[in-house]
């Protein structure tokens, strides 16, 4: 697993913790199973505090795409499934909260473009 923190990045330094080790778990450099290293051992690594490291794998970990085994160390999880069935929960919540709100398929479908833009642009 290779990560770099870049310090002139407008992302702080546990979103681009998050940001890599999501996005190479997603691409399979990280492989389902695959052991990361403790918080402690990351955070020196990467010359950074603990508490940002432990950040970054607890939103890693909220968003199914690391997994703690107690003592036995945090591993890839099987990410995309959990992913999936959050992003389809939450799509499901804002279809029945949009049609509730009298938003017509149109309006909801450019509300919804238009928090995605705005958050993949970020």
């Amino acid at each position: 697993m290779t990560l770099k923190i870049h310090v002139d990045d407008s992302a702080p330094p546990y979103e681009q913790v998050r940001a890599q080790i999501s996005e190479q778990a997603r691409s399979g450099v990280l492989p389902v199973g695959h052991r990361l290293p403790t918080v402690r051992g990351l955070a020196q690594e990467l010359g950074l505090a603990a508490n940002t490291v432990a950040k970054a794998y607890r939103a890693l970990e909220a968003d199914g795409v690391i997994e703690t085994r107690g003592r036995n160390g945090t591993f890839v999880a099987a990410a995309g499934s959990a992913a999936e069935r959050e992003a389809a929960a939450a799509a499901q919540a804002y279809a029945e909260r949009a049609r509730r709100l009298g938003l017509d398929e149109e309006a909801a479908l450019a509300a919804a473009r238009d928090a995605l833009r705005a958050a993949y642009e970020a």
